[in-house]
């Protein structure tokens, strides 16, 4: 299994080497390799086994070294920028030829974000090049939202995970560009839409895609759990399956199902606060997942704030059920 640690230097040699190294933001862990380097980008998506076409996102610094990698910032996202960097957004900006094929799959946009992680800031300022950083997790499967969440997945294949503890969002960013002279967002995420909206006006939302997504994030099928997941009205499909004598979990947002043992449900947030439900998602999703039983039942939250974003993923998971 890999090193846990918070030695940055220690992350930056193994970086510099061309391997690949668990980092934390603030809305999930990223597999991290240096962006310009195209054998360290194949190993990425060697170890996620992650779609060549799927793109990546670019991590860095501050706004200034952005422009290390991308031609300009369109001055409708900009305002953006300013005030939302560092934190869960990505913005689609062009790319110069610098940005390696593979990790835009061919686009001539590449998905950059400033991070907002004491830990991860502090080593992407002693680098000499942006990192390229999914989630940390074998493609389609859950995003991890702690080290050791990395290392039961990846960390027989990764030398070193940098331990920055718990994701404070626990949703992936909010990724954002121009499409048609228009503010799209490509992915709901850790960054609400109104506070998008209240920058820079009425923003389109761009549906998902099945293969050759524009932007990381928009393949329909994501964040699944290995078993069935399912999302409906709860009390139904409780009544169904305790019906049909099958042994389920329960993800509710605050409800507690009397019908079932305590241990085999969880409450997203029991105040009914969106935010602690979205830091919670996906490590509730991981602990009802490794229980012995046969599906998992969830219900959609209020479509409002980040509950649209956490809906997203709930949506994306039970895809296919």
């Amino acid at each position: 299994m890999a090193d846990i640690g918070k030695d940055i230097y220690k992350a930056k040699s193994f970086l510099e080497q061309g391997d690949l190294v668990g980092i934390p933001t603030e809305t999930v862990y990223g597999l991290a390799g240096n962006a310009l380097n195209p054998d360290a980008v194949a190993r990425i998506f060697a170890v996620k086994n992650r779609p060549s076409f799927d793109p990546l996102i670019l991590h860095t610094y501050d706004l200034e070294r952005v422009e290390n990698f991308t031609l300009d910032i369109p001055e409708q996202l900009l305002p953006l920028a300013e005030k939302y960097w560092p934190g869960p957004l990505t913005l689609l900006l062009p790319k110069k030829e610098i940005v390696p094929d593979l990790v835009t799959s061919g686009l001539d946009k590449v998905a950059v974000r400033i991070p907002n992680h004491p830990l991860t800031r502090e080593l992407l300022a002693i680098l000499d090049f942006p990192l390229a950083a999914p989630s940390a997790n074998p493609f389609g499967y859950i995003s991890p939202t702690n080290a050791n969440h990395v290392n039961d997945q990846l960390g027989d294949k990764i030398p070193y995970i940098l331990d920055g503890g718990i994701c404070n969002v626990g949703l992936e960013s909010t990724i954002v560009g121009i499409e048609d002279g228009k503010v799209t967002v490509y992915r709901l995420g850790g960054l609400e839409l109104d506070k998008i909206e209240a920058v820079v006006g009425n923003v389109q939302l761009m549906a998902h895609s099945s293969s050759n997504p524009k932007s990381p994030g928009m393949l329909k099928s994501h964040y699944s759990p290995k078993k069935p997941f399912i999302v409906g009205d709860l009390s139904e499909l409780v009544k169904f399956y305790t019906s049909k004598g099958v042994d389920f979990a329960v993800l509710s947002f605050d409800k507690e199902i009397e019908e079932i043992p305590k241990f085999r449900q969880i409450q997203l947030s029991r105040n009914k606060d969106l935010s602690e439900a979205a830091k919670n998602l996906f490590a509730s999703m991981r602990a009802l997942d490794s229980l012995d039983v046969s599906v998992i039942l969830s219900e959609l939250l209020p479509e409002e704030g980040l509950g649209r974003a956490i809906n997203d993923r709930l949506r994306r998971a039970s895809v296919g059920e």
